[in-house]
């Protein structure tokens, strides 16, 4: 007797045993999606957001605006700011970081790569993968101290270096001075389709007369044509080429794996996968980046 209603009671639960085994083998589907599959990737690289290039000209204007008129406090670049303040104890001394913050919606622009933020959940200061939802962009003044001397100051200007910046060791002896412009090194190097510098061709970014950054190269039409990073003078990490798709959408073309580290010894670049200008992947190789 007993063995009847067991029999019965396994009988009654196969249905949901099946239902429960094709919901983990969907739920499996879906942890395994390649993310490669598709080379369509986000629009945010389409013209709407080129480059934000202000640089010399843009320089100019900011000075004259500064001359006829004094700065309102903790108002920079026309947007009022709060100030923030970290403490930490370095060893047997104490750092303080000074820095001004804007909660200014603002877009960040995609084509710098160092965007600083601070993290008000974890309370530091970020340079990657801002995220608004945690954080708010810096903007203004920048100083950090170390014991009572003064290692780095300088400018923000929504996220990204501006201006002149330099640090000090701990005799207070300059060790190095930048100009950037809102991200970018000053020294970058910027081509040109037309005569009149407004198509651009490409941005190099330079520091010390070397490569260093995000470089980009652009079709006439403005699209984003290849997308890289150099440090110090050498290719590092993931190069992208995009399809020319009329500013249609973002459509990868090929990606090449170079040296996750500058001065790799024996190690050769190859593609790592191909697609068509529909987005289907068409190659990969089953090589894993060092």
């Amino acid at each position: 007797m007993k063995s009847f209603w067991l029999c019965l009671l396994m009988f009654l639960a196969l249905p949901t045993m099946l239902m429960a085994q094709r919901k983990n083998k969907k739920e499996a589907e879906k942890v395994t999606v390649d993310p490669d599959s598709s080379g369509i990737v986000s629009n945010k690289l389409l013209p709407t957001t080129s480059p934000l290039l202000l640089f010399d000209e843009q320089s100019k204007k900011e000075k004259k605006k500064k001359e006829k008129k004094k700065e309102k406090k903790n108002i920079y670049y026309g947007e009022r700011t709060k100030k923030g303040r970290i403490r930490q104890n370095l060893r047997e001394q104490v750092q303080f970081t000074f820095f001004n913050y804007t909660t200014q919606k603002q877009t960040v622009d995609p084509y710098v790569r160092d965007i600083y933020w601070y993290d008000q959940r974890d309370k530091m200061i970020r340079s990657k993968d801002f995220d608004p939802s945690r954080g708010v962009l810096l903007h203004g003044p920048f100083e950090r101290i170390i014991g009572e001397i003064t290692v780095e100051k300088g400018m923000y200007y929504f996220g990204t270096k501006h201006g002149t910046w330099m640090t000090f060791d701990n005799r207070s002896v300059l060790v190095d001075k930048g100009h950037y412009q809102a991200g970018w090194r000053k020294d970058s190097r910027t081509t040109y389709y037309d005569g009149n510098n407004k198509v651009i061709e490409k941005l190099t970014p330079i520091e010390y007369d070397l490569k260093e950054g995000n470089f980009y190269h652009f079709y006439e039409n403005g699209q984003v044509a290849v997308i890289g990073e150099y440090q110090y003078g050498e290719k590092v990490g993931l190069w992208t080429e995009y399809w020319d798709t009329k500013n249609a959408q973002a459509i990868r073309k090929r990606e090449i794996q170079y040296q996750e580290k500058p001065f790799t010894k024996n190690f050769r670049p190859y593609i790592r996968a191909e697609w068509d200008k529909e987005g289907t992947l068409i190659y990969r190789t089953n090589i894993a980046s060092n």
